[in-house]
């Protein structure tokens, strides 16, 4: 075997070591015992929209929110959740197929949730790539109509180089061609590729959504950590260590257990009614 290909099956290894590390321990993929995906519920006159949540790369529709889902829950919004981008034969670890797809995905589930909960537009809270997918939805389906907010928790919106992993894409011919042929929703993440160049042109957003980044400085997946952030007349970018400096959490731990940054949701959900988010928010 040339040592090239030798070396071609550890640096996949790798890369798919650092995506995993977007979603905890695989659990069983059970319906959701916490109120959530509820399709009989209604949006109050205090939270009119409907919350669709969207989980990131290697995660699914209950391993991802089942901190978050209760969290809004509890506060009287009507919750859902989906799952998107599954690869033939892989089961509980999604979002891995092309991300256009997985938006097309996102949509008709959309669709689905307006149309159960008799509400006009929906708020969107996306972990990971859950914070980047739904601006292809908004930008090029016509999502923008049917969304007022969307919430990213460390979302890839600019692609990652996982710390530098991805610059050694090219010393190692064929390397790019397999993910994107094996696992094309991690190729389209890799900053540079055909899909964030597409998503990215013309600019960050689209006018009548309010968006929101809620980052963290510790992330050791979407990287550098800054290039989550948006750009655009409507955006409010919010790194987590300026709320409380003594918030460690990476990755994962923003989207799975972190209430700080959930208290950050809840502000830009209801903006009208938000309160400061500090250290204390932990305990809210």
């Amino acid at each position: 075997m040339l040592p090239w290909k030798r070396a071609l099956r550890p640096l996949a290894a790798l890369v798919l070591a650092a995506a995993l590390a977007t979603v905890p321990a695989a659990t069983a993929h059970a319906a959701p015992s916490s109120g959530w995906n509820d399709y009989s519920c209604k949006p109050s006159a205090a939270h009119p929209r409907p919350v669709v949540l969207v989980h990131g790369t290697l995660g699914n529709s209950v391993t991802n929110w089942v901190s978050l889902a209760p969290y809004l829950k509890e506060r009287g919004y009507c919750v859902f959740s989906l799952d998107y981008g599954q690869l033939p034969g892989v089961p509980v670890f999604y979002g891995l197929g092309p991300i256009d797809k997985s938006a097309e995905q996102l949509s008709a589930f959309v669709d689905k949730v307006l149309t159960a909960t008799g509400a006009t537009k929906a708020d969107l809270v996306g972990h990971s790539q859950g914070g980047m997918m739904p601006r292809y939805y908004l930008k090029f389906l016509g999502g923008s109509a049917k969304v007022n907010a969307l919430v990213g928790i460390a979302p890839s919106n600019h692609g990652t180089d996982l710390s530098g992993l991805t610059n050694l894409l090219p010393y190692f011919p064929g390397a790019e061609d397999l993910i994107k042929s094996t696992t094309p929703g991690l190729a389209d993440q890799i900053t540079g590729s055909a899909f964030m160049t597409k998503l990215n042109a013309g600019g960050d957003t689209v006018p009548g959504v309010h968006y929101t980044v809620i980052a963290t400085k510790y992330d050791e997946v979407v990287t550098p950590w800054r290039t989550q952030y948006l750009s655009g007349s409507d955006v409010r970018n919010v790194l987590l260590q300026d709320l409380c400096p003594l918030d460690l959490s990476e990755h994962v731990a923003i989207g799975i257990f972190d209430r700080i940054a959930y208290h950050e949701v809840a502000n830009a959900l209801d903006p009208s009614h938000a309160t400061a988010t500090t250290c204390a928010s932990a305990f809210s």
